[in-house]
Formats: C-alpha cells, structure tokens, sequence
C-alpha cells in the first residue's frame, strides 16, 4: 500500500532554520564617518568577528546588511557563506537595515523560521551569548532577548510570524523597539550578563574596546 507525505508532514519533520541578522551597515557619524563594519578588530574588520560569532552559535544561514562603503566591505571583508545584503537607505537609520534584512530572510529559499539578529558594533556579545538566545526558539511565534542585569539587549530573535509587524513600525533609529515595547509580555528573556558585554562602539571613546 502506497503511503502518502503531505506538505504538511513534510514541514513538520523539517528542522527549524533560524537564520543569522547581521545589522552592519552603520556609518559611524560619531567616529568620524568611519563604517562600522570595517573597523579593526583583532586584525579583521569587525564585520567579520560579528559573523563569525553567529556563525559559531550555530546559525548555518547568515544575512547581513550593509550601508555605509558597502563596495568595500564587500572587497575588505571574508564573508564565506553569507547573504550580503545592500540597503541604499542606511542613512535613514536601523530601521531601514532591519527592513531589509527581514525580506532578505523572507525571499531566502530554505525558509528561514526565525531571525537571530545580532548588532555590528557590539563586540563584547560573542557566541556564547548568541547561542544562548538561539536557544529559546520554541516556534515561528517565538519572541526572546539577551538580557543583562536585568535591562534587554542584543541579540534578539525574532519568530517569522512576526516580522511583518516589525517591519512596519521599524523606522528611523528605532528598530524593533516600538514593536517589541507593544508585545513585551511576550518577550522571554534570556540573562547573558555573565558571558557578554553589550557595550557599543558609538564614539572614539568607545575605541579603548577593540584595542
């Protein structure tokens, strides 16, 4: 007797994806106009340390969307295996990186579950921070973020059932922080606070880091 698969059983007995969102497409006004993504790190481009970490934690599929120099990034940086994505409107602020790479995911043919997104300029959050967080995947609903002493952070993941609604309200500097303050309850948060520090590289001050 024949036995039939419906698309049904076939998804259900596929592992979930949880991609890699890369956001490295700053300009760093406040460095001088000095790209995020190409500033030195441990001998590399920052770029690729962020990537490396999600990459590390287990995301197999990795997006990262570049502004800023984004022709050299692309020529400076080894980036094996990652979608790079181009977002024309960088200047206009987080939001629109988000926007893009949240349709990157969406048009990538593995049919990616979730987006683990992960800040360029927060070197102190390695892999041991993003696995965790990758870790709270429970479904295509799933909202959860790092949280440090208590207070959230990055890295975030972000089920697909809720990227439209993120996309919609990601605008300016903004990010996901209008959506995720509208479905807070839903939020699990994860405490990294004893093995990642969410410090940002904004100003040359904050240079001291990557020496």
């Amino acid at each position: 007797m024949r036995t039939t698969t419906t698309t049904h059983d076939r998804t259900a007995e596929r592992a979930p994806v949880v991609a890699g969102l890369l956001l490295a497409a700053g300009g760093g006004r406040r460095l001088g106009g000095r790209p995020k993504a190409l500033l030195p790190y441990r001998g590399r481009p920052l770029v690729e340390h962020a990537a490396g970490a999600l990459r590390a934690a287990g995301c197999e599929v990795v997006h990262v969307v570049l502004g800023a120099s984004a022709r050299t990034v692309r020529e400076r940086a080894e980036l094996p295996g990652c979608v790079l994505v181009d977002n024309p409107e960088w200047a206009e602020g987080m939001g629109s990186s988000l926007r893009a790479g949240l349709a990157s995911l969406a048009a990538d043919p593995r049919r990616v579950d979730a987006a683990l997104v992960l800040l360029v300029d927060q070197p102190g959050i390695g892999a041991a921070a993003v696995a965790r967080v990758l870790g709270a995947y429970a479904g295509r609903g799933t909202l959860a973020a790092a949280s440090y002493d208590g207070v959230r952070g990055h890295p975030v993941l972000f089920g697909a059932e809720h990227w439209a609604g993120i996309a919609e309200r990601a605008v300016g500097d903004r990010g996901a922080r209008d959506y995720l303050a509208a479905h807070r309850d839903a939020i699990a948060p994860v405490d990294c606070s004893e093995v990642a520090e969410p410090y940002d590289i904004d100003t040359e001050a904050d240079l001291a880091h990557l020496e």
